[in-house]
């Protein structure tokens, strides 16, 4: 090798230009020498074959190849993909503290947060910070159809607050948290203007929405004593007035519409002493009356948030301007390592305001500057909305990620098309593990630009909440979607997120860690066999984002917050070996459908059990689908009877697998749902017919004769599996 070395520098040498033939070689000859003599050994001579080989001159070919090989490598270096930096030590993300509680790894110490920013502590403050840094930037975003989307800057929407807040101040509205404004509206930047306004002068907004019921909708306005709501359309103002008609809200005397209404609707107004405004109007009274702002401080009361109320009527959740304000800086906060939101960032809204997830993505996107933009107010027209409005925040819940991950599996039909796909999506995961997140690899331009298209391209990171998302599916699209995407957990009473997934941990199959504004702790639940000494039992929260109790209900509030501040949240948590939080059951008999409705199944079995051919009947859902299937046994004496009158013959076994009989059963079970006020996710949408009852001997029903849900669900999970696969 070293002889080889020699030879062929002295053959470079002697066809070296004569310019390479002077100081160069003596130097290194020189060098070379000096640093044998000095060391004395073999491999120091072998060492400086190296020094003479880098030192002589090479052929003008020879150069311009070394020159481009050395231009590639480069190239490489500064283009290659480089992997997110990570946050903390992904085998270590949460610290334990006293009482057996966790904190997220990100904080230096105990101390929670209760602001990302200085001067942003409540959410007035939040929206003008976004003013000052924005530059006076765009603010809220709408279009109409086929047309591009329109912009508000932050200062005309932070105006027309001010006009709207002195506008109800000027009719005798109190600024103080004290006073309830209702908003009753979709997705809209009025929306955000009226919620503004509230802020503006220290008063409270209470979100009101359809899927409530007339019912709920009563409750609410009379318990938080409202007597303004503003609307967006005239036919939600009906509802309110058909409630005031019937003297079933005799607070309510002020209704402000958003869009032009008729003088009927005024008349009918007036006749039940409900007064009927423009938003327009109110804007121009507080314009030749504007007040100076009376801004709220941290602790607050800034929004009631009453939940859906599947058991009885909705419980107000009282949320503070820190609740707010330290959540979302718990969000920043978690991805700020992989994502800082900047005013250039643009965010679609079109999960409902009314919720408390759509309402802390906005406060982060408000509190850096950003853009949020709305949809048209239709859920088909959402990726149309996407591609012209190209947003680079996107929240999300699962069942929207299963519809994108059913088309891009749906577009692979052939076996060739099929295998393609799998192994791009296993060559881009093998990125995702690395941590690195792109979206312009050879497998984004061959394969996965159409579907990142179908969401404007720009996207940098989305979040998924509400429910659970199926492991797959959040690993396939992580890798096919090439942007960054966290799961989060957590509830109302929490604000939104209690636990955040980490920032280069690509594993599934669980909620990540507590965000920085809280800490979690795991309680026994020792009828359920879930020891806390075990890391599992309920998921209990204490921290800056936990709810101030439930409006006007001391003892619905006692339930949720213990004497020593917990919030207890009904879930079964487990802690795993990296120190991320895994939810594995429910406390209660009440779960999420995938797009995040809650769903009592006791019920709606009490509902169904009253149809004539059903003798026992199981109700079953899970938050990885977006629909109820349910088990009948079918009444022994009373099936025959029934199918006959069908015109259908047979054994009791033979009639349970006939298909037209279980066609018969469920149209009768849900119209008996319909008759007791079921909404669509309530019902079931297929069903298995069972030949033998649920009994105390095959271990279905309790010694009280109660199902044993637990049991029946993996009882029946080929036939809940095979009912879920027909419906795909």
């Amino acid at each position: 090798m070293f002889l080889q070395l020699q030879s062929g520098n002295s053959a470079r040498k002697r066809n070296a230009p004569a310019q390479f033939s002077g100081c160069q070689l003596t130097a290194c000859k020189t060098a070379r020498e000096d640093y044998c003599q000095q060391k004395g050994s073999e491999l120091y001579l072998r060492m400086s074959c190296i020094l003479q080989f880098l030192f002589s001159p090479l052929p003008t070919p020879a150069i311009a190849g070394l020159f481009t090989f050395g231009a590639g490598i480069l190239i490489w270096l500064v283009t290659r993909p480089k992997p997110i930096k990570l946050p903390v030590d992904l085998n270590r993300q949460t610290v334990g503290i006293k009482d057996g509680a966790r904190r997220s790894a990100l904080l230096k110490d105990d101390k929670l947060m209760s602001y990302y920013y200085e001067d942003a502590r409540t959410l007035y403050e939040v929206f003008q910070r976004g003013l000052h840094v924005s530059g006076n930037g765009p603010c809220l975003g709408y279009r109409k159809p086929r047309q591009p989307y329109q912009w508000l800057k932050y200062k005309q929407v932070s105006d027309r607050a001010e006009y709207l807040g002195s506008g109800l101040l000027h009719r005798g509205l109190k600024p103080s948290p004290d006073q309830f404004i209702g908003i009753f509206a979709q997705n809209r930047p009025e929306w955000i203007i009226s919620e503004l306004a509230c802020y503006t002068y220290s008063m409270v907004a209470v979100p009101l929405y359809d899927t409530l019921g007339p019912e709920a909708l009563v409750y609410i306005v009379n318990k938080a004593e409202i007597s303004t709501v503003i609307c967006d359309k005239p036919d939600k103002a009906a509802i309110l007035l058909t409630n005031c008609e019937k003297g079933l809200t005799p607070v309510l005397n002020t209704i402000v519409l958003m869009d032009p209404f008729s003088t009927e609707l005024k008349d009918r107004g007036m006749n039940c002493g409900v007064e009927i405004l423009a938003l327009k109007e109110v804007e121009t009274l507080g314009k030749n009356d504007l007040r100076k702002p009376i801004p709220p401080k941290p602790e607050d009361l800034s929004i009631v948030c009453f939940t859906s109320g599947t058991t009885g009527d909705p419980k107000g959740a009282m949320l503070t301007h820190e609740n707010v304000v330290a959540d979302a800086a718990g969000f920043i906060k978690s991805t700020e390592s992989a994502f800082g939101p900047v005013p250039q960032d643009v965010s679609i809204s079109f999960l409902p305001l009314a919720h408390m997830f759509e309402r802390v993505v906005q406060t982060v996107m408000y509190s850096s500057g950003a853009k949020v933009g709305f949809f048209q107010g239709d859920i088909k027209l959402l990726p149309d909305d996407m591609k012209a409005l190209r947003p680079t925040v996107f929240p999300v819940v699962p069942r929207l990620l299963n519809r994108v991950y059913d088309k891009v599996q749906s577009g692979a039909q052939t076996p060739f098309k099929k295998w393609l796909l799998n192994f791009a999506i296993e060559r881009k995961h093998s990125e995702v593990k690395q941590g690195i997140i792109r979206n312009d690899s050879i497998w984004d331009k061959l394969i996965f630009h159409k579907v990142q298209e179908t969401m404007g391209g720009r996207v940098r990171v989305m979040v998924t909440g509400a429910a659970p998302i199926s492991p797959s599916v959040l690993s396939f699209l992580r890798a096919c979607l090439g942007c960054q995407i966290f799961e989060a957990y957590g509830q109302t009473e929490c604000t939104a997120g209690c636990t955040f997934s980490m920032p280069g941990d690509w594993t599934t199959g669980h909620v990540g860690v507590p965000v920085p504004c809280n800490i979690v702790k795991l309680v026994d639940v020792e009828e359920m066999n879930y020891f806390a000494a075990n890391g599992e039992g309920e998921v209990c929260i204490k921290g800056r984002n936990v709810f101030k109790g439930y409006l006007k209900d001391p003892e619905k509030t006692s339930e949720a917050i213990d004497e020593n501040g917990w919030l207890h949240t009904g879930d079964i948590g487990k802690w795993l070996p990296s120190g991320v939080l895994k939810i594995i059951d429910r406390k209660k008999n009440i779960f999420k459908l995938a797009q995040g409705e809650y769903i009592a199944p006791e019920k709606i079995e009490n509902v169904y059990v009253r149809s004539e051919p059903v003798a026992q009947v199981f109700v079953h859902g899970d938050s990885l689908q977006s629909c109820l299937v349910g088990i009948v046994v079918p009444d022994i004496e009373v099936l025959p009877d029934f199918a006959v009158k069908l015109g259908i013959k047979g054994s009791y076994k033979e009639l349970c697998i006939n298909k037209e009989i279980k066609k018969a059963i469920l149209a009768d079970m849900v119209r008996l749902g319909k008759q007791a006020g079921l909404k669509s996710f309530e019902q079931v949408k297929d069903l298995y017919l069972h030949p033998e009852q649920f009994t105390i001997e095959n271990g279905l029903l309790t010694p009280t004769l109660k199902a044993k849900r637990a049991e029946l669900t993996k009882f029946f999970k080929d036939q809940i599996d095979s009912l879920y696969a027909a419906l795909q």
